[in-house]
């Protein structure tokens, strides 16, 4: 009873110094997911899905102070041809972002569609809400309810370039609470790119519907900023023969809980998610991923990587769920750490369930050190160790990192991460 009562204290406290929007499409959506995080209570420690992540800093009524990180590097992605949307501690910044206008999309401010007969009305908060089942995720139905900002991207067609939602964090004691929200036509595609550390405490939801025949890409790279306090939520829902790729690169802060849920629907759905992450010190990093299968003939993947050093930690929690007539299923799972040093750790839970009997699923978790031949090898041959440790790295990170289809992008995120890895050399 003590537990419950204090889990009602923080969610009351935290409640307590929000604003709910009112007015609009998503009011009624609102109101149901403060209903749902009232009934829920925010997370703590004891339960299931946050044993390996304390969420006090998430959860509590103000932000911990976060300061500003002066950073000389060039913004990634900003070399390419995109659509820059920016957002400076949770605020759209107009004068700062590109025209909205682009062929084969539509792009509107959530804070702005107030029509009611918006199409978003029929999607904000409900892949959220039904990705509630069978584990709950009070932190996304908090952004729900509570949301200030965010776009409502509807693609038509296939844009000439990518959309790239900037985040920028000028505040110490931000507290930003973004949900966006994508609806991808049948046969159309598109490529959105995130990238930036957006605040001192970042509270980011994403729905993505794929229709039949339609393609999502997504490229994130969180990092440039040391003490940042994030958790993202990204819930999607697949039609048949829909395409959904995503990948994160995380680099710095101190805690970052990135969740994944999605549910294929319709049949020869594909679904990839990937990510890689650095970490050094005082890093906590966690990956939460929820996958269903509920077609036929269905695809998914889950790779993940983790480098850690001087005691940081990462996390890896991956589920996939085949239902019973989701028959040739195809599901892979996979997540390794590489530990630099013996104070770091990784905690992992992969999980399969799984009622179809023609399937063919797996998965795999390992930790280990750098493989002290293959650096041998290296420095017989004149490689000093600092860059022959940063080559093997980058290789054990390679897996992940392929999962990114475009090869500019891929080149942009091998960039950063060797120039991580050589800011952070012993």
């Amino acid at each position: 009873m003590a537990d419950a009562a204090e889990k009602i204290s923080t969610t009351d406290a935290r409640l307590g110094g929000l604003s709910l929007p009112v007015g609009g499409w998503s009011e009624a959506a609102r109101k149901d997911a403060l209903a749902r995080v009232q009934a829920m209570s925010l997370p703590e420690r004891r339960d299931e899905y946050w044993k390996y992540t304390r969420p006090d800093t998430l959860t509590q009524a103000g932000a911990v102070p976060a300061a500003l990180f002066d950073n000389d590097e060039a913004p990634i992605f900003g070399d390419m041809d995109r659509l820059n949307i920016v957002f400076v501690d949770g605020v759209f910044d107009r004068q700062a972002s590109d025209d909205l206008s682009l062929e084969g999309v539509t792009i509107d401010r959530l804070a702005e569609a107030k029509t009611d007969i918006h199409w978003a009305r029929d999607l904000y908060g409900v892949l959220e809400a039904k990705g509630q089942n069978p584990v709950p995720r009070p932190l996304a139905a908090l952004n729900t309810a509570f949301a200030s900002d965010g776009v409502v991207i509807h693609v038509t067609g296939k844009p000439s370039k990518p959309i790239n939602l900037t985040y920028h964090h000028r505040s110490e004691t931000s507290d930003a609470i973004l949900h966006h929200v994508i609806r991808v036509d049948a046969g159309a595609e598109v490529t959105v790119l995130e990238s930036g550390p957006a605040a001192a405490r970042f509270n980011k939801c994403m729905e993505v519907d794929v229709a039949d025949g339609a393609t999502f890409h997504h490229v994130r790279a969180q990092g440039r900023d040391h003490e940042r306090r994030a958790a993202t939520h990204i819930f999607a829902r697949l039609g048949t023969e829909s395409v959904f790729k995503s990948f994160t690169l995380t680099a710095n802060g101190v805690l970052t809980r990135n969740e994944c849920v999605i549910e294929l629907t319709g049949d020869d759905a594909v679904a990839h998610v990937a990510g890689a992450c650095v970490g050094d010190g005082d890093f906590h990093h966690d990956d939460t991923v929820f996958i269903t299968h509920d077609a036929v003939n269905c695809e998914s993947r889950q790779v993940f990587k983790k480098v850690l050093r001087n005691g940081a930690t990462g996390v890896f929690q991956g589920k996939i769920l085949v239902k019973k007539d989701a028959q040739k299923t195809d599901g892979y799972q996979i997540s390794q750490s590489l530990l630099l040093d013996e104070d770091s750790q990784f905690l992992a839970k992969p999980e399969l369930e799984i009622y179809a009997d023609d399937v063919a699923c797996s998965h795999g978790s390992t930790s280990g050190a750098i493989d002290e031949d293959a650096l041998f090898y290296l420095r017989s041959r004149g490689v000093p160790e600092g860059p022959a440790t940063d080559l093997l790295t980058l290789a054990f990170l390679a897996e992940a990192v392929e999962e990114i289809e475009n090869e500019d992008l891929r080149d942009e995120i091998n960039d950063r991460l060797a120039a991580w890895l050589e800011r952070h050399r012993s």
